[in-house]
This record gives C-alpha cells, structure tokens and sequence, in this order.
C-alpha cells in the first residue's frame, strides 16, 4: 500500500510540464533524452525536424515580449500545493446542484481544475480588471502561491498586499500581462475543442490582448471583436472623445459552432407564409447573390428550370411547349448560378416559387426558408456561405460585430443588481442580456460555463435565466478572489455595510455568493413551471489536507512524533475526501455515497471510480471484513475504469494490518489501493 505525501503526483494538480512531455514523446520520441535534472528535449533534435530555418531563439523574432513573460509561462506550469474545501453551509441545494462557486485566486484554483475539467468546458468569459492604473489586486508569488494568496485576503497575518499600478510605474502593461498570461494558458487547457472564449476589455489593453491571445489560442482561432456599446451617454474620463462602448474579444476551439441568436420578431415577421400543414415559411432567391455568384465559379449550379405559369408548376424537364425556361441570369446581364445544385433542387421542387416581375418581365425562382428546422433540407447546404444555419427546434440569426441596445447597457446592469443587492455594491456590472447573448452564442444542453473573475455574480444569474426560458440544463462554475472589502473607502462602503447585515466576512466572495443565491430565488419565482437547477455548491481556495514534511531542527522528536497523522489538524473527513476527489481528477458535483461497513464508515466516490475509508482506528481483526465489505459493494456499483481505495495511514494498527487489507483489495480486482 504506497503512501501518498504531500509532494505525490496523486496529491497536486495536474503537472502540465509533464504532459507536455507525454505529448513531445508519443509523437517524436526521438525529441526526448536524459539532462542533469532528468528528462529533458534535445533541442539539436528540434531543429533538426523541423529544419534551422525554422527554429529560433533570437530575439528579433514577431510576437509580444515583456519583462517578466518567462516567469508568467513558468508560473503557469507549476502545479497548485492547494486544495479546494467544501461549503455546504453557504451553498444552494447541494446534494443535488451541478454548479459552482470557488472562492480563491483564479490562477491556483484553474490549475486545481485541470484534472477535472481538462478539455469538458464549453464556454469560458473572462471580465479581467482593465488596466486602469488604480491599484492591481493579483500580484502572484511565484514562489509559494497559495501564502501570498491567504495574506492577500487577510486569511493569516500579514494582511493585504496590493501593488501600485499607475501609468507613471513603468510596468504599466507588464503588470497587466504578467496577471493574464498564466491564466489565460490555463483556461485554454479546460476549453472544449467545440467551446469558444469571451473576453471583455477596453482601449487601453485591446491590441495587447488580441496579441497574447493570438499566442495562447491560435491567430487562426480568433472569431470576432465585437463592439458592445454599454453607455450612450458616453464616460467622460477621456480627454478628446468620450467612450461610449467597449469590446468582447471572441477566440474558437478549432471545431466550434456558433448557435447563432434567437430570430428578433421583425425577422420572425418575415415567415409570413403557411404551407398545407401549418408550418410556417419565408420565400428567398434560389440564385445567388454577391461573390461568387457567377457561372464560372459553379458551374454545375447553372442549369435551367422550367414554369407553367398557368399552374405554378415547377420542374427540371420541360413537361410541355408552354412551359418558361429559368435560368439564374444576374442584373448586368452575365450568366450567374442557383444556390443549389440541381438534386436538391429535383428533391424540393414543391419549395421552388418561379415568379416574373411585374415591371420588367424578369423571370426568377425563390424557394422556401421554413422557421421550423425540424423540415428544413435535409442534406449539407451546397453554398459555403449559405446564411440558412440548420437547428434543432428554430432558425437562428448570425450575430453582428456591433451589439447595441438598451439591454447591453451598464444601466441596465446596475438596475438587474439593485432588484437583488442594494446600493452601489459593484461599479460596472455586466449586463444579464450581454451575457446571455454570448451563451446563447456558444451553449446549450449540458454544457459548462465558467467564469474566471465573477465579480457580481452576472454570468452564473444569466445561466440560470437562460436555462428558465429555453429548458437547457447549462452549469455554471464561477471563480472570485475574496477581496477585502474597506469601509472607509467610498466604493467599497456599501459592499461592506451589506456584509455587515448579513453576518459575513467583508469581501467580494461574500457579495457574489448573495447575489447568486438571491438570482436563483428570482429565477424560480419568475418562472414557477421551471424545475432546473438554480443550486450552487461553494469551495474554497486552501492549502492541502495533506501535511508536508517541515522539520523543526530544535526539536525533531517532536517533530517525528506530529508528522505520524499526515493530515493536517483541523481538517474534517469532508475537507479529504474532496481533494481525493479534486486529485483525482473527478468532476466537483459527481455522487458521493457513504455506507457503514464492519462498523467503519466507508465512501464511494464517483459510482465506485473511489473509495475512501477515513475511520481512525482499524484493528487487524477488522482488516478482512472491511475489505470484503468494499469488494461487495464495488462488485455491486460495477464502474468503469480502474477503481482507487484510500485509507488514513495512522489508522493501521501494524504494517501487517496494513499489507492484509492492499492484498485482499488487489486480490478482487481493486489495485490502486493508498494511504494518506
């Protein structure tokens, strides 16, 4: 049975560093060879593969460089030493909830998530401090993360550490860059190949941005930057021109969709037809219109179709000597072409509608656009830019890179926070209908959103607002860094005097889990026919259960003597077993169910992927009956894959109790059996 210490790959986040290696090796094994401190890439080799010409390492080269980029990069790779803790006290339907709120620094909780949640995230929206040259809340220590972290938040003596920002610095970008570029690199690791990424951010770090992203995501995955104008009346903090907008930047997994926003009823309207069956349609040209629409460019789409005038019938024979022959000739006279070939044409001639000008006489085609996808062509659409996206239940709309209306404006945000939290709680919340049109954009089903600086709260309430109006089951997981909260300071008073009345420590954490739990009774009593989940389990951001090994020169009986429990005092059995879970790699809301064995209570994690066994105290005379008491009920669960069975090691009573219980276990089929 291996004991798992604190330093264990089973007892940290994923080691990115190492599954970069994994990859470098399964496709160019060559590339790998043995340095002073291991493994290590043979860079001689590198260049070698893909050619000198190709392979640089000077520094005039194209890309965005800034002092301090290594070190981000590096910080990215270092795996977390923390752990995410159970609330179910200030959560929202625990038992039964898919969602989540994570209080802590969003740099260590990504990387605690990336063996969870590792490529399972469909839509990530990242509202990032902009560079304001105010005070800048995430100075991260690369040394030891979490420290910095818990005085940052005024969780251990020390207090708050804020860094100064201001434009006259001389880091003004870099530190801004610095605090994004490890988080960006790992939320890219948690995105689907199908999810896509929001990010909102003014003037003053666009093209930064857009670079650095360019970097992480792939310039050939960028999708759009879209102008959402938010304030009409304009901000007036600019010197010569005054602000009324500001943008989301949008980059792709290489096989997303997008799908496309609900038809606007001006664009309903359009489907003004009803054919014999009641379903609505909306007739357009079937000859293709703007570039490239010639015949030239398809020359199998210009073919004629014939019309009897007298009977509206439509074909591609001519069935009498009457009959109008239609070609797709354009304005100006040259041949063009149809937008569909001639066998979907023959499949759907009842949607083909010939028409003749009454002005000039021109004879034309238009065919059938139904609302209702569920009887649109059932065959690939032959023109690359056919606007008609096919769904599930009905037509969509293709967004514009302009989003502008009343719903997207900050006013609007602050009147959706204020029907929950009073007063001036946040500055500049995010609209509920912005956020819900980039859901709509990237989502549905069962897909996950996460949202990195949660701040109000806003993207978790337009999930659940979404999901009540359309019947989706989308999740939320929502991360916010516990932010002290000042009274004295104006923009902080009222944030802080409602954590007073609530009876909760002041900071922004505290404020984002109301906001939450106050949207989900809103949700529920706006829409009483919805029955989705409006839950949330909260988690928060601490060091590890497990104990590492920090002797105390001056006294090492001692220290010998505390280092027997390798737990840290304190911690409840619930506080384990979900790093367990976290550790290994298994989803935050998966089932946990627990069962008295032999008089030991024992869990089983995940439909029986983990089993965990925390009792104190196992005699050897009670070794068999607990192992056969987990080999029954995994037999009994029957999960797929390999199953892990964790102990206290303290528990045993000798090593032989100790080896009994790993022999009986790996006997009946359960082999990664571990100790804490």
């Amino acid at each position: 049975m291996r004991k798992l210490e604190a330093n264990s790959p089973q007892a940290q986040s994923a080691d990115l560093v190492a599954a970069n290696i994994a990859q470098l090796r399964t496709l160019f094994p060559e590339l790998i060879t043995e340095g002073p401190n291991g493994v290590a890439v043979n860079v001689d080799v590198l260049k070698a593969l893909v050619g000198d010409h190709t392979a640089t390492d000077v520094e005039e080269k194209y890309g965005l460089n800034w002092h301090g980029k290594r070190r981000a990069r590096q910080l990215a790779l270092t795996p977390s030493t923390g752990t995410l803790r159970p609330c179910p006290d200030e959560s929202v339907d625990w038992d039964t909830t898919q969602n989540l709120m994570i209080e802590g620094d969003n740099l260590e909780v990504l990387k605690l998530l990336q063996k969870s949640y590792a490529g399972k995230v469909k839509l990530i929206y990242i509202d990032p401090p902009y560079n304001t040259g105010k005070d800048f809340v995430y100075p991260d220590n690369f040394q030891d993360n979490i420290k910095n972290y818990l005085e940052l938040t005024g969780q251990v003596e020390g207090g708050s550490k804020i860094s100064s920002n201001t434009e006259a610095s001389g880091r003004f970008h870099t530190d801004w860059l610095n605090m994004m570029y490890p988080r960006l690199k790992l939320a890219r690791a948690l995105l689907k190949r199908e999810g896509a990424v929001f990010i909102s951010i003014d003037d003053r770090e666009l093209n930064n941005l857009r670079t650095l992203a360019n970097e992480i995501f792939g310039e050939e995955n960028f999708v759009a930057t879209v102008t959402v104008v938010n304030n009409m009346k304009g901000r007036n903090d600019k010197k010569h021109v005054a602000a009324c907008h500001e943008y989301v930047v949008i980059y792709a997994g290489p096989d997303f969709v997008s799908k496309g926003l609900p038809l606007t009823e001006e664009q309903r309207a359009a489907f003004k037809y009803t054919d014999d069956k009641g379903f609505k349609y909306a007739l357009r040209d079937l000859r293709k219109r703007g570039g490239p629409d010639k015949r030239e460019d398809r020359p199998n789409m210009y073919f004629p179709i014939y019309w009897d005038e007298k009977t509206g019938r439509a074909s591609i024979d001519r069935m009498a000597p009457t009959d109008a022959e239609i070609f797709p000739i354009r304005g100006d006279g040259v041949d063009g072409r149809w937008r569909w070939g001639i066998d979907k044409v023959t499949k759907h001639l009842d949607w083909m509608h010939p028409k003749r000008s009454e002005r000039s006489g021109r004879l034309d085609v238009e065919h059938r656009v139904y609302l209702d996808t569920s009887i649109a062509i059932d065959d690939e659409p032959e023109d690359d830019d056919d606007d008609d996206d096919e769904g599930t239940v009905e037509r969509t709309s293709k967004p514009k890179s302009v989003w502008i209306g009343g719903e997207f404006s900050t006013d609007s945000a602050k009147r959706a926070l204020k029907e929950l939290l009073p007063g001036e709680v946040f500055d500049f919340p995010k609209s509920i209908d912005f956020l819900r049109t980039c859901i709509l954009l990237g989502t549905g089903g069962t897909d996950m959103v996460l949202d990195l600086f949660a701040g109000s709260g806003a993207t978790a309430q337009a999930v659940m607002q979404q999901n009540a109006i359309d019947g989706q089951s989308r999740r939320f997981a929502c991360i916010q860094l516990p932010e002290p909260l000042d009274p004295s300071e104006k923009s902080q008073k009222a944030g802080a005097a409602l954590c007073d009345k609530l009876g909760a420590p002041r900071n922004i954490a505290e404020l984002t889990k109301e906001r939450l739990r106050r949207a989900g009774a809103k949700v529920r009593a706006d829409n009483p026919l919805f029955d989705g989940d409006t839950g949330f389990r909260v988690y928060k951001l601490s060091t590890s259960n497990i104990r590492a090994w920090n002797p105390n020169p001056a006294d090492l009986d001692q220290t010998l003597f505390d280092h027997q429990d390798h737990l840290l005092a304190g911690r409840s059995e619930s506080d384990v077993l979900y790093e367990l879970l976290l550790k290994r790699g298994l989803d935050l809301c998966v089932p946990m169910l627990s069962r008295s064995v032999a008089g030991k209570k024992v869990h089983a994690i995940g439909g029986g992927v983990l089993f965990a066994c925390l009792t104190l105290a196992i005699a050897a005379t009670e070794v068999e009956a607990v192992a056969l008491a987990i080999v029954n009920w995994h037999k009994e669960l029957e999960p797929a894959g390999d199953t892990s069975c964790v102990f206290r090691d303290s528990a045993f009573a000798d090593d032989v109790a100790k080896t009994n219980m790993a022999a009986i276990l790996q006997q009946n089929g359960i082999a990664n059996v571990r100790s804490l």
